[in-house]
This record gives C-alpha cells, sequence and structure tokens, in this order.
C-alpha cells in the first residue's frame, strides 16, 4: 500500500521551493524579496528557536505588524515542530495576557510598535519568558522579567531539519471571542491547514504573473492562509504587503504594482469609495475578495462602477472551519449569495436541533464538513462535543442553500456584532464595562453603521446616585479593550430591558439602537 503523503506544513514548505525555485515573491517597503531567501531564512530562525529554548508542541504568540517576518517566522515556527499562535494588533494587554496564559506560550514574537501591548500583557501573565523583537527597541520598553532576543539573534542561527510532527498534531491555535465568556483557543492540526488552504487555492485563479496586495493582518488566521495557499501554488506569484491598512497607501500600492487582486473587508471597502480612485490606474485589478462581514449591494454597485475592471467576490466562513468554506466565483455570481463549498468542503442547512437537513430554500443552522474543520477546542473538551458531531461543525450562523448550491448567509451568530470586519462579542465589553464601581449592569449591542457595518453601542444602568456620565465610561471602556471593541456610544437608561425569564432584552436594546 502506497504511503500517504505528509501534511506537515514545513514539508509543504519545502517543496513549494523545490517545485517553483528561486523567484521574487514578496514586495515590501520598495524593498523585493525572493523565495530562496525567504526559505533560507526560515531555516535559520527555526534554529535559533531551538537555541532559546523552543521544543516541539510548544504555542509561540506571533503579534505582528505586516512584514516578511510573518511567513518565515511561520515557516520557522512549523520547521522547529511548535504551534503558531497568531493575534491580531488590536488586542489589548489584558486580552494578550490571557491568550498567553491560556495557551501557556512562554514565547513571544512582535514588532517595536506592539511592545507597549506586550508590555501590558507581560504584568498580567508571569509564564512569558521571552520575547523576540523584529526590529530596534527602546531598552526599557519591556519588564525585567522576561528575556528579549532581537529576530537578527534567531536568524544567526544554523539552519535546520524539519523536527518531526505527525499530520494530526497541532499546528495553529486561533483564539476567536466567545458568547459565553473570553476567547477561547481553536486547535487546526497540519492536516486541517493543508486541507483547507489546498481548497483555497484550487479555488483561486493564479497565475505565475498575478500580483496581490495584502492589506489584511498576516498576523491573524487570514495570514496563516495567505502563506499556506501561496505554498500549494504550482506557478509563483508576487506578493506585495501593506504594514498596515491606510486608504491612500493602497490606492498608490496598487496602482504602482498594478495588482490584480486583493482581499477587503466591506469597511475597506467603503473607506476607498472616498478617495478619487479614478485618478489611479486601477486597470489591472481583477478580483477583490470581501468578506468578515455583509457588503451592502450598493457598496458593491458603486465599486464596480467606478472600477469597472474588477468583480468582487464575496466568501463565507468561521474560525473553526479552518478558514474559508464557500466562495462566490466570477462567472457565477447571484446577488446576496457568498457562493459555493470550496473543493472538499460539505454545507448542510439542518433544523433547530441539528439532526435533519431541511428542503433547499429553506432557512436553517449552517454544519460544515470537511478535512479543514478544527480538530477542536483548547482544553475545553465539553464545547467541542457541543460544536463538532460526526465530523460535522455546527457553526451557529443560519442561512439557506438554493437548489444550485449557492449559500445564502441570512444571520449570524446570535449577539455577535462585526464593526469593521472585527469580530466583537458584548459579553466582552459588558464584562469590562461592570467592573466600574458605578455601574450595576450593561447591555451591547450593534448598530447599523454605513462605514464600518456595525458600530458598538452600550446602555447602562448605575447605582444610584451616580453622576457617572456615558463619555467618562467611553474613556474608561477604551483604556481596557481593544480598539474596535470600545463602544463609541454608552447610553444611561433607568433600568435594561429585561424579558419575561429575566433576561437581557437584546432585541429591545437593538430597537433603541436602530432608533
Amino acid at each position: 500500500m502506497a504511503q500517504e503523503q505528509s501534511r506537515n506544513l514545513a514539508r509543504l514548505a519545502e517543496a513549494a521551493f523545490q517545485r517553483l525555485g528561486d523567484h521574487e515573491s514578496l514586495v515590501y517597503e520598495g524593498k523585493a524579496y525572493r523565495s530562496g531567501e525567504l526559505f533560507e531564512r526560515g531555516r535559520r530562525v527555526a534554529g535559533g528557536l531551538g537555541e532559546i529554548g523552543v521544543r516541539p508542541g510548544d504555542r509561540i504568540v506571533v503579534l505582528m505588524a505586516n512584514c516578511p517576518e510573518v511567513p518565515v517566522t511561520y515557516h520557522a515556527i512549523w520547521r522547529a515542530g511548535a504551534v503558531v499562535t497568531p493575534v491580531i494588533f488590536l488586542v489589548s494587554p489584558a486580552e494578550l495576557a490571557h491568550i498567553l496564559t491560556d495557551s501557556r506560550a512562554e514565547v513571544i514574537v512582535t514588532s517595536p510598535e506592539l511592545l507597549g501591548t506586550v508590555a501590558g500583557a507581560a504584568a498580567q501573565a508571569p509564564g512569558l519568558r521571552r520575547v523576540v523583537v523584529a526590529g530596534e527597541w527602546p531598552p526599557d520598553a519591556l519588564p525585567e522579567t522576561v528575556d528579549v532576543t532581537s529576530y537578527e539573534e534567531l536568524e544567526a542561527a544554523a539552519p535546520v531539519g524539519i523536527a518531526p510532527r505527525g499530520d494530526d498534531e497541532p499546528a495553529a491555535l486561533l483564539y476567536t471571542g466567545g458568547t459565553t465568556g473570553r476567547a477561547k483557543g481553536v486547535v487546526l492540526t497540519h492536516r486541517n491547514l493543508h486541507a483547507c488552504s489546498l481548497a483555497t487555492h484550487e479555488a483561486s485563479d493564479v497565475e505565475d504573473s498575478t500580483r496581490t496586495l495584502v492589506p489584511l493582518p498576516l498576523s491573524h488566521a487570514y495570514g496563516l492562509i495567505v502563506t499556506l495557499t501561496g505554498w500549494h501554488s504550482t506557478k509563483p506569484g508576487l506578493g506585495v504587503l501593506q504594514r498596515w491598512f491606510t486608504p491612500q497607501e493602497w490606492l498608490e500600492l496598487a496602482a504602482k504594482h498594478g495588482v490584480h487582486r486583493t482581499t477587503l473587508v466591506p469597511s475597506m471597502i467603503r473607506m476607498l469609495l472616498d478617495l478619487p480612485l479614478e485618478d489611479a490606474d486601477l486597470s489591472q485589478l481583477r478580483y477583490v475578495n470581501s468578506g468578515a462581514a455583509p457588503l451592502p449591494p450598493d457598496t458593491r454597485a458603486e465599486w464596480e462602477r467606478r472600477v469597472p475592471s474588477s468583480r468582487i467576490l464575496e466568501g463565507y466562513g468561521c474560525t473553526e472551519s479552518g478558514s474559508v468554506v464557500s466562495a462566490t466565483h466570477p462567472d457565477a455570481i447571484r446577488p446576496g449569495s457568498v457562493g459555493r463549498a470550496l473543493p472538499g468542503y460539505e454545507v448542510e442547512i439542518r433544523d433547530d436541533d441539528g439532526e435533519l437537513p431541511v428542503p433547499a430554500g429553506t432557512d436553517g443552522e449552517i454544519w460544515v464538513r470537511s478535512a479543514g474543520v478544527m480538530a477542536g477546542y483548547w482544553n475545553a473538551p465539553v464545547l467541542t462535543s457541543e460544536t463538532l458531531r460526526d465530523g460535522w461543525l455546527r457553526t451557529g450562523d443560519m442561512g439557506r442553500v438554493d437548489a444550485d448550491g449557492y449559500l445564502y448567509v441570512v444571520d449570524r451568530k446570535k449577539d455577535l456584532i462585526l464593526r469593521g470586519g472585527f469580530n466583537v462579542y458584548p459579553r466582552d465589553v459588558e464584562d469590562v464595562l461592570v467592573t466600574h464601581p458605578d455601574v450595576a449592569a450593561a447591555g451591547v449591542v450593534g448598530r447599523p453603521d454605513g462605514r464600518l457595518g456595525e458600530e458598538v453601542v452600550a446602555y447602562v444602568a448605575l447605582h444610584p446616585e451616580s453622576k457617572l456620565t456615558g463619555a467618562e465610561l467611553v474613556a474608561y471602556a477604551r483604556g481596557k479593550l481593544a480598539a474596535h471593541k470600545y463602544p463609541r456610544d454608552v447610553h444611561i437608561l433607568g433600568g435594561l430591558p429585561l424579558t419575561s425569564v429575566g433576561k437581557l432584552d437584546r432585541k429591545a436594546l437593538r430597537t433603541l439602537a436602530a432608533g
């Protein structure tokens, strides 16, 4: 019997380099990077990780701005047999401390601009022992309780081979918010990530001349798939990295490099539409992938009218599914649909009990099956058993599939707010608001917003005699939550609306927020 091909991601990187050869693969801040250079740096950084004590199975947090070091670090971590734990730059110190503590990560790789967040987290996460910084940093930026290593020191190590890791061992630990508490870890194995990135690659149309502009954070689940999809390719393409998204710079990079495709969340598209797009040469742009939040039809129409060479392609997925589950094809776009399931993915719409599929065109809960679906939640067997059933993932999202297999998402997970493409879970915000001594109760909902999709709005009840204002509570929350999470408006009520069984009536709050 023929031996099954390894799904080890470090081996995937090695095979990609051998298959594609040395070629120009990245452009970043005006400098071109070749694949051979990046591959060799990954081999050396893996050796450097070993020298600072990283062992197979260790979790390594990656909190970085977009730069070539992100994909290099991913390759190095997998080569060392460790587990990538990517964290988005918007994280607050308290949230990062939770991730460090829950994952038991002892090492974090970061960028100089994010050292303030790391320092704040280090004070709350005593298990953190070492910080690796890709760039220069002031000597007093971090507490004396952690050792600091420069990225250059890791790169000075001797290159190493691939540490043995099985296909079904963890490759990544991704933290996603929860409706009932703090962020929980999603475990994706080498097999999971190999499968979902292969599906994404097979659904894309990448040629050897394809130039892709990357404005979304690589230090995120998105970055894993972008990196791995390139390793599946049979033809070399070119990635143009934007360190942080700003609309004007995106426009300049897209025109300068004649990019063919990019991925944007709806709020980014809206920001770009506020610029004089007609003054830039976007004639080479063919596809704009959009996800993370619903795209208003008028936004799509305006974009495609003003950038007529391009089509917007929407997709659907979640962290637990590994990545994208469905995507629209440029030759088969149906209004309101997020496309058909990717190769290797199955989508079923089931009844409320999750037992029986419903007829085509009927609303129900979206269930997904694929080799890319997560192995489970980190150290949460009960939650895992509630979410995974016979190989199927219960997404908690509502949708329908038509007779031709096109998926329509009709609602999101109950209570979830999507602000500018980022998830905000009301409970996370409420838990912070009620820590203020004057706040008796808090309720948080999303308010429709033309630019961001939704804005975070809070309603609070105060203790008697309190003179606290909404503006003061906004400032309070801003100091404790990530930038996309804190409420921009806090309204003081005499009491919060409750349901007949005494639960917070979010529907009533949404009605208030909508005006």
